[in-house]
């Protein structure tokens, strides 16, 4: 069974109710109409102008008739929202005026909804920037409790069975934080690490990179590494976490034993986190292409509840998984 197919089959258990924001945006309505068809939410609400949104629908042949429509601009619920986003902001000065205004914004009306618990998800991103979408989950989802910074996780699934979670990874941060600090780095690992649970459904077993295997190299790369993994370790003292390894040190037993043999992750890895940006996302794109990988994500991780980020350039078939993968998380 593909990753795609457990996930779809996790979020039909589940049966949560979705939010998508971009209800005027033809491949999201088309995929909100497929996640009802395959029961992957038990609910979808699609936000837009409700006269727009059925407009489209006649115009791409969708019947929405199963699919609760939102307009942020006249909902009942704006007021009350607005004043909640107030409580939350006014201490950074926003007024009630300017917090009034905001939330009818589809993206901060959609995560007040998640904030609040009636929907269970967010995702976002088919015409909005990461950026767009980061602000209004920061400013109203926000993080989990201990974690500052949120970032993201691809799931690679390869044809290499006999590595990582039977083929699978966690490539964290390919996608957010360009270049983080050790305290940064730390908590990458620690909420990648949850989601190798979540996703992977197993054990999750870090190696921190770098283009060092315990000490074989010196400098500040290095040294950043290697205080984030003290920072793992002492924040999360019962996680499976070593470093600092190179990659073919984290993922090749043999290589494992020869250059980290008392490690007890070095050759057994399916949590990569990568020591910045750049690494991060060369490295899930090499695997992608080369190796032929499937590469879902980026997953949004770290935010106090299930909130996800999409590729402008995504696919219909992009949102539906993504959605399923975002309802899925614990």
């Amino acid at each position: 069974m593909s990753f795609s197919h457990t996930m779809k089959e996790k979020a039909i258990a589940l049966q949560r109710i979705l939010v998508l924001p971009e209800g005027l945006e033809k491949r999201t309505l088309q995929a909100a109409r497929l996640i009802m068809d395959e029961r992957i939410a038990k609910q979808v609400y699609l936000l837009g102008n409700t006269k727009e949104v059925q407009n489209l629908a006649n115009e791409l042949n969708i019947s929405i008739e199963d699919i609760s429509i939102i307009d942020p601009v006249a909902s009942d619920k704006r007021e009350e929202y607005s004043t909640l986003y107030y409580e939350m902001r006014k201490h950074k000065g926003m007024s009630k005026e300017n917090a009034y205004e905001q939330i009818a914004h589809p993206l901060y009306f959609g995560a007040m909804m998640v904030h609040i618990g009636v929907a269970d998800a967010m995702v976002a991103g088919a015409e909005h920037t990461t950026g767009d979408v980061l602000r209004a989950s920061f400013q109203i989802i926000k993080t989990k409790p201990g974690i500052k910074s949120a970032s993201s996780c691809f799931i690679m699934e390869t044809k290499e069975k006999d590595l990582g979670a039977n083929g699978s990874f966690i490539f964290s941060d390919c996608a957010t934080i360009p270049n983080p600090t050790s305290e940064q780095l730390a908590e990458i690992a620690i909420s990648s690490a949850e989601s190798c649970q979540t996703y992977l459904n197993t054990t999750p077993i870090v190696a921190m990179l770098s283009y060092s295997t315990k000490g074989s190299a010196s400098g500040e790369l290095v040294d950043k590494v290697v205080e984030a993994t003290a920072l793992v370790k002492q924040k999360a003292p019962t996680l499976l976490v070593d470093g600092e390894l190179q990659l073919d040190a984290a993922i090749i037993e043999s290589v494992g034993k020869s250059k980290a043999k008392d490690s007890v992750v070095a050759g057994k890895a399916n949590t990569l986190i990568f020591p910045d940006l750049q690494a991060g996302n060369i490295g899930y794109k090499l695997v992608q292409r080369l190796a032929r990988a499937e590469a879902y994500g980026p997953i949004l991780q770290g935010f106090a509840k299930p909130v996800s980020d999409l590729s402008r350039g995504c696919s219909v078939e992009d949102i539906v998984v993504t959605s399923a993968m975002t309802l899925s998380q614990d």
